[in-house]
This record gives C-alpha cells, structure tokens and sequence, in this order.
C-alpha cells in the first residue's frame, strides 16, 4: 500500500521576506506568487495544504507615497490565490532621534506579526493540519513557539527558509533544519504582470518599486 503524501503548510513572514528582498537590490521581485513559492520550496512525495501571509499595512508616507497603494495592489494579488489566508498585524508610531542632527523622527515598528505567526503554527500542529512546516522568517522571536512544536510534535518538522541577506541563528538551533532562500526559487515564483481576479477586475503589476 503506497503512503500519502506528507502534507506541508507554510507561513510566511510578509515584510522580513520583503525587506530581505530590499536588502538584496531584488526588488524587481518584489511581485511575488506565494503559492508558486511555497510550491518551489516542496520535495518529491510532499502536498502543499496552505499558505498563511502574516504581514502590516503601511501607512501613508510623504517619503514614499505609492507604497501603501502599492502593498494594497499586492495584497488584491495574493487574495486570487487559492488555499492562501492574509493575517494583519499594524505598525505602530515610534519616535527616534537622528544620530547626526538630533532631530526627532516618526517611524513605524510592526506590531503583532510574530505573536500571530506563533498561534496559527501551534494551533495548526495541535489540530493535525500538517505533517511539515516551513517557516519564511529570520525573526529570531519566533525560536520560541517553533522549538515547543519540535518538543510536543516532535514528529512534525519545522524548516525554516530565511529571506535573503536574512538569518537567525536561534531560529537555526531550533529548527528541523534551514536554508536560505536563493534567486533562482525567488525569480521563478512570480506573479504574471497582468492578473485577473475573479470578478473580471484586472490587477496589474506596478510599474515602478522601490
């Protein structure tokens, strides 16, 4: 009797992913199919159950004022893709000092992602919703929750995929194993330019990112 196929949920830590990308100049790729992704990352003998985008909405910028339209264009993007929920952390305000003139300045911490990541990864292993996870995060925040689903799972493998220019060495320590995600994963797991949801509504890669 052949056995089932061993089936994968993946979780994927939205803005770590995008800023890895910034940090590796890639942000022609920056249009990318998390479904063709996850898929990429499986191995023979594995079914992709779920994808689960963990991410913040930026808000309004005078120092990039496409980047919240931008974000939205893609998010209208990920919502065609079957068996993919968005979960929405917020940034909330900060204020910082300039080391060079002193001035004060508003910035944005993410707030949220890494507790929701948590939750949805050890409710999804006490529910048996998957047989292996892999984890797209350098977040060292989240050794935590991957380490007691390695202890109380301990027959469910967490595999972290780190984003580019992206690491952890807490998250290496306790995962099954990880792996940095490479270009050629990232180049061929785009979106096509033009989609079509399924209203008719067409939504088109933007012309410029940044």
């Amino acid at each position: 009797m052949q056995s089932s196929a061993q089936r994968v949920a993946v979780y994927v830590d939205g803005l770590n992913l995008y800023y890895g990308l910034k940090a590796a100049g890639w942000q022609r790729y920056y249009w990318l199919d998390l479904r063709r992704l996850a898929e990429n990352l499986l191995r023979p003998g594995q079914t992709l159950t779920a994808v689960q985008y963990f991410t913040a909405r930026f808000a309004p910028s005078s120092a990039d004022p496409m980047q919240h339209i931008r974000q939205d264009t893609y998010l209208q993007a990920l919502a065609t893709l079957p068996d993919l929920s968005i979960h929405y952390g917020y940034h909330q305000p900060k204020a910082t000092t300039c080391s060079q003139c002193g001035a004060i300045l508003e910035t944005y911490e993410e707030k949220m992602t890494d507790v929701n990541i948590a939750v949805a990864l050890l409710n999804d292993a006490q529910d048996n919703l998957f047989d292996k996870a892999y984890l797209i995060s350098a977040d060292a925040d989240l050794a935590g929750p991957i380490a007691v689903v390695r202890h109380r799972y301990s027959h469910k493998p967490v595999v972290v995929a780190f984003p580019p220019k992206r690491a952890s060495k807490h998250l290496r320590q306790v995962a099954t194993a990880a792996f940095t995600i490479g270009r050629r994963v990232i180049s061929s797991s785009q979106f096509p330019d033009i989609i079509t949801n399924p209203d008719g509504y067409a939504i088109a890669k933007p012309p410029r990112w940044r």
